[in-house]
């Protein structure tokens, strides 16, 4: 009964991992490097966006590996109001739902060149 669902294999899998030996040679693992960088804007304001349009701009202060944030002095823009905001205070942001993180200092908003005139 103990073998069930292992087809035929069977047997003591006694010094065979799961396709061998893995990684370099010397026992050391690699290190995956982060897709995205985040200790630069560490200290820093920056804007972020989540999945179903809330945004929200903040001071970075902690990160992880799943994108979750901890962001300090946090103020939501409000989406049905011209340039209304509401203050948050700390709070720590999921990383699944968030589709845009970029920085307030050096970016503006631009006119859309693909619009069309008319």
């Amino acid at each position: 009964m103990a073998d069930r669902g292992r087809g035929s294999r069977g047997g003591s899998s006694r010094g065979r991992g799961r396709g061998g030996s893995s990684g370099p040679p010397g026992g050391e693992k690699q290190r995956k490097e982060a897709i995205l960088d985040l200790a630069k804007y560490v200290d820093q304001r920056i804007r972020v966006k989540f999945t179903g349009g809330r945004e929200v701009t903040g001071v970075l202060k902690g990160y992880d590996q799943l994108l979750n944030l901890v962001l300090d002095e946090v103020e939501e823009i409000l989406q049905d109001t011209v340039d209304q905001r509401r203050r948050v205070g700390l709070a720590v942001l999921r990383g699944p739902q968030i589709t845009i993180l970029s920085p307030v200092d050096g970016s503006e908003e631009i006119e859309n060149p693909f619009a069309s005139e008319g």
